[in-house]
């Protein structure tokens, strides 16, 4: 699938982007590419693993974990009660209107 200078002009006036002429040819190119690579994505089995056709690559296993904090959020949170952050009312600020 190919993006066309018309489709990245269109699209950089939807995201109201100025995109100059060689921009707007590179970023044909690599819009292009993405396509074609999502395509490329598209044609592999979608049911059961994919088999990995070097066997000299080795896989780590993708375990979820959490990223570390610099520091907790308790110690930069105004109020926290049983883990959760307390938040005032809508209208408690003192600039609320409570119509």
């Amino acid at each position: 699938m190919s993006v066309t200078r018309a489709d990245v002009l269109k699209i950089a006036q939807l995201a109201e982007l100025h995109v100059d002429e060689a921009a707007a040819a590179e970023l044909e190119r690599q819009l292009t590419r993405i396509l074609d690579y999502v395509e490329q994505l598209n044609e592999l089995p979608k049911d059961g693993p994919v088999e990995i056709p070097r066997p000299d690559v080795i896989l780590r296993r993708d375990e979820p974990d959490a990223d570390p904090l610099a520091a907790p959020p308790a110690a930069w949170a105004p109020a926290m009660k049983g883990g959760l952050f307390v938040v005032p009312r809508l209208g408690e600020l003192g600039g609320g209107d409570e119509s």
